[in-house]
């Protein structure tokens, strides 16, 4: 490594040696690399979503103690943007949790102190109008209760009205969703076993599919990723195909290189998206205007942000549950050990040095 590179900030290098390595084992698209790296100078919050790979290398360095925990299956990049609907096999709504690129074995305290490190970035940028006690507070309050409970899905068709809302939002307008797919360029270069992948997701009868290229995300951006939009029975449809990696975890932990994002859907106490299927490396999942992430514009700027971080706390919990609830009353007792304000403490010393590094990005980051 020459001086120059040397002198080069941590999270400049860093992010040199994770797309270095997660280059080496599937191809990066550097238009997408490119513009991920420039939507990670825009705010603190985007970073964060964005360097996963970072917050994984910093985070037994600053959370040493929590790091000894017990390791459960995680989802790893949790965020307060890392939630969303879909629908299940029979037809009905559902909220929770809706990416597992990252998942990993990880100390139980994982998830939730970048989930609440996120929520603090939310509350930073206004996004969010609660104070940081309270965001601690309440994560862990839906937490500990879903544990207790043995966990249960959010399906929104009765209850949940909140949630409800904020899936049935202005931004998830059908007539709005696709115009998007549709002003999207077509792929010039599909690979054919990807084409054949996504016309067999597809019903029969459907006709007209195209595959376009959709920049999505921020923690995965620059991966390969292919929508395909077609016509059936009066109106369109849409899958994506989707190349999935190891974990960044596996750069600073044990080195496993396996994908685990199948067996952490297999193990939750979740509603599962039957449209959703791994063919190898390749994760194939519907696109829909009810199935998709709510992003935090959508979030509610009032008391009810309260009821949500609930929620999420206790979709946390049923991701942590596993169906044998084997784990539970090990994290109930290591729980009870717990200061009052060890959630607190540790988002926002984690949220401090992702602050840090943004900083450092926007200074000198390619």
């Amino acid at each position: 490594m020459s001086a120059v590179e040397e002198s080069k900030p941590d999270i400049v290098l860093s992010t040199r040696q994770y797309e270095d390595w997660l280059g080496s084992s599937i191809p990066l698209l550097a238009e997408d690399i490119a513009a991920k790296h420039e939507r990670m100078r825009a705010d603190p919050f985007s970073f964060l979503r964005a360097t996963f790979y970072r917050w994984i290398e910093l985070w037994a360095q600053v959370c040493p103690d929590l790091n000894n925990c017990s390791s459960i299956m995680s989802v790893g990049d949790l965020h307060v943007e890392n939630f969303g609907t879909w629908r299940d096999a029979e037809g009905r709504l559902v909220w929770g949790v809706n990416d597992f690129d990252e998942a990993y074995p990880l100390p139980f305290p994982h998830d939730l102190v970048r989930l609440a490190a996120s929520a603090l970035c939310a509350v930073e940028q206004n996004f969010l109008k609660i104070s940081p006690e309270e965001v601690c507070a309440k994560i862990i309050a839906g937490y500990t209760r879903s544990l207790e409970k043995g966990g249960e899905p959010f399906i929104l068709a009765e209850n949940h009205d909140l949630l409800r809302q904020m899936a049935q939002s202005q931004s998830r307008d059908p007539s709005t969703f696709w115009q998007k797919l549709d002003k999207l360029t077509d792929s010039s270069q599909v690979p054919p076993e990807i084409e054949q992948l996504l016309a067999a997701s597809m019903p029969a009868g459907s006709r007209n599919m195209r595959i376009v290229h959709r920049q999505a995300g921020l923690g995965s951006l620059g991966r390969q990723r292919y929508s395909a939009i077609a016509d059936w029975q009066g109106g369109k449809i849409a899958r994506e195909a989707k190349q999935l990696a190891a974990s960044a975890c596996s750069l600073v932990r044990e080195k496993n290189t396996r994908i685990f994002y199948p067996q952490l859907l297999q193990t939750a106490a979740h509603c599962l998206d039957p449209f959703t299927r791994l063919e190898g490396e390749w994760l194939i999942r519907r696109l829909a205007p009810d199935c998709g992430r709510i992003e935090l514009q959508s979030l509610p700027n009032s008391a009810e942000v309260g009821k949500l971080l609930y929620s999420m706390g206790w979709e946390t919990a049923n991701l942590h549950l596993g169906k044998s609830l084997a784990g539970r009353d090990l994290i109930l007792a290591d729980l009870k050990t717990k200061r009052e304000t060890w959630l607190l403490q540790a988002s926002q010393a984690m949220l401090a040095v992702t602050k840090t590094d943004w900083q450092d990005w926007k200074k000198d980051g390619s």
